[in-house]
């Protein structure tokens, strides 16, 4: 639990940093708008509409479109603009906080009492002066509601910001559900609610003593806040060490790998932060990029998702060619492959292939459309099932996506009889899953591979640091080393699993 907890004061801060921003440019745009919209209905109407719209796109995909608009527009100018991390996540939570404070800016203005503005009026003041000294401090508390609102919801929603490359709160807690590992989600959780309830208090705070014209109160709590957001931007200040970035995707081997990787680059001197729990697509555009420094993929993902490629040489020509494009088109560099393969293959449980007689896919082909199919959450979008599903002409009777983990749960518990396993998963072996062979090659070869950034290609220190690793991880360490995380008894963290794979391959740095 210790270890848990130790990492949220980083994340806490990171966390932070991005819900403030997110709020202030949420208010700059917001306030000035809500004041326009009351003064035109048609403005109003616009604005209001806008922003409900928002509200009805789910947060997550509203943080995924982001990224394919942010890299049009980087083309468009010629590079520049960051497609993932912070900027897609900031743009995306300010359009979430803009409705409550829109909202109740304009429902403020628009319920001032007429006598209170005509005396405004007949005294004399000026538009800016009416809205300086009189309608202000009356909208005030009822723009504060709002203003809270849009502070918890921004907080909420920050968490999701992991699945772009930004850390936040949300590392923890899409490690911990991918993991199983309770304490994780628990620490984010605990983190992100405590940091929404003390925000919202001290919003409070101020909106109390802007009704009862109370300056000291309002002032303590901006002051709270401002003190807040200057210890949250210690932690990210730079420092005299360098500082890299180890990326992972969002499964348990993914986690060791990194945790592995990170350990070296420590040794060698290097400050090592993570950003986990990111998708294939995000993972290798961050990386070349270069918000990520270094992770591990797999040749088969970029082949097809990458190159496009629907051809399926061997294994050894897949991994050249990979390296080859990933050089030419992205400056990315294919340190080497780490040892082991971790392949899509369909497996089932045991029992019932054996009492169906299904060995291969050519098999299952045949029992399919009475059998339901769980799979990971790209796995139906990626072009391998499209391959495999024409190859076999595979068509089952429903399919659904879970989180890795939970994908296994789902075979096991029989609301799937078949999925697209990991070969390097020691759940294959342990819970005595019969794994089809793919007769006809539809799915590629999946080796291992250490990519490094285009700034890293020129780094001997960085590269001696991770040399060696690759060819040094044999595929039944490998799914020790997983299994470790994913059993259900005594589990093993990520990094407690790394330290074991060190001394399991004798590369322990």
């Amino acid at each position: 639990m210790t270890a848990a907890f130790a990492r949220v004061p980083e994340l806490l801060a990171q966390h932070l940093l991005l819900a403030f921003a997110a709020m202030l440019l949420g208010l700059v745009i917001s306030v000035p708008l809500a004041i326009l919209s009351a003064r035109n209905k048609a403005v109003g109407r616009i604005a209001l509409g806008f922003a409900s719209l928002v509200q009805t796109i789910p947060s997550l995909a509203l943080l995924a479109l982001f990224y394919p608009i942010l890299l049009s527009l980087s083309a468009l100018v010629g590079g520049g603009i960051p497609a993932l991390g912070f900027l897609p996540s900031l743009l995306a939570l300010m359009l979430y906080a803009l409705l409550p404070i829109l909202r109740n800016g304009v429902t403020g203005l628009a319920t001032l009492d007429p006598a209170v503005l005509e005396a405004a009026d007949g005294v004399g003041m000026t538009p800016w002066q009416k809205l300086l000294w009189v309608e202000a401090p009356l909208v005030a508390p009822v723009l504060m509601a709002g203003i809270r609102t849009a502070a918890v919801w921004t907080i909420g929603a920050a968490t999701l910001a992991t699945t772009v490359g930004q850390p936040s709160l949300g590392d923890l807690i899409f490690a911990g559900l991918q993991t199983q590992n309770w304490t994780l989600v628990l620490a984010g959780c605990i983190a992100a609610a405590g940091l929404a309830l003390a925000v919202d208090a001290l919003l409070g705070l101020a909106e109390y003593g802007i009704a009862r014209r109370k300056r000291i109160l309002v002032w303590a709590s901006l002051g709270t806040l401002a003190a807040a957001l200057l210890v949250a931007l210690t932690p990210v200040l730079p420092g005299g060490q360098k500082t890299v970035v180890v990326g992972a995707k969002g499964f348990s081997e993914q986690y060791i790998l990194a945790r592995l990787i990170g350990h070296r680059l420590e040794a060698a001197g290097y400050k090592v932060q993570y950003r986990e729990g990111l998708g294939s697509v995000v993972a290798f555009a961050a990386l070349a990029s270069g918000d990520v420094d270094v992770y591990v993929d797999y040749s088969g993902t970029i082949w097809t998702n990458e190159m496009k490629r629907t051809d399926v040489p061997p294994r050894d020509a897949i991994v050249a060619g990979v390296g080859q494009w990933a050089r030419a088109q992205h400056g990315v560099t294919l340190l080497g492959s780490l040892g082991f393969e971790n392949a899509y293959a369909f497996a089932m449980r045991g029992a019932d292939a054996k009492r169906l007689g299904i060995v291969s896919l050519a098999d299952l082909a045949r029992h399919a459309p009475a059998l339901d199919l769980a799979t990971d959450v790209e796995f139906l979008e990626r072009p391998e099932w499209k391959a495999v599903r024409t190859a076999y002409g595979l068509s089952f009777k429903s399919a659904h996506p879970y989180q890795p983990t939970f994908m296994y749960r789902a075979l096991e518990s029989g609301e799937a009889d078949v999925i697209p396993a990991f070969s390097s998963d020691g759940r294959i072996a342990a819970d005595r899953l019969a794994v089809l062979s793919d007769p006809k090659g539809a799915i590629p070869g999946y080796d291992a591979i250490l990519l490094l950034a285009p700034a890293r290609a020129n780094d001997p220190r960085f590269q001696a640091a991770l040399e060696p690793l690759v060819g040094a991880i044999p595929v039944e360490a490998m799914r020790e080393a997983n299994y470790r995380v994913d059993r259900d008894q005594a589990k093993a963290s990520p990094d407690a699993a790394a330290r074991w794979l060190e001394q399991r391959i004798g590369r322990v740095p």
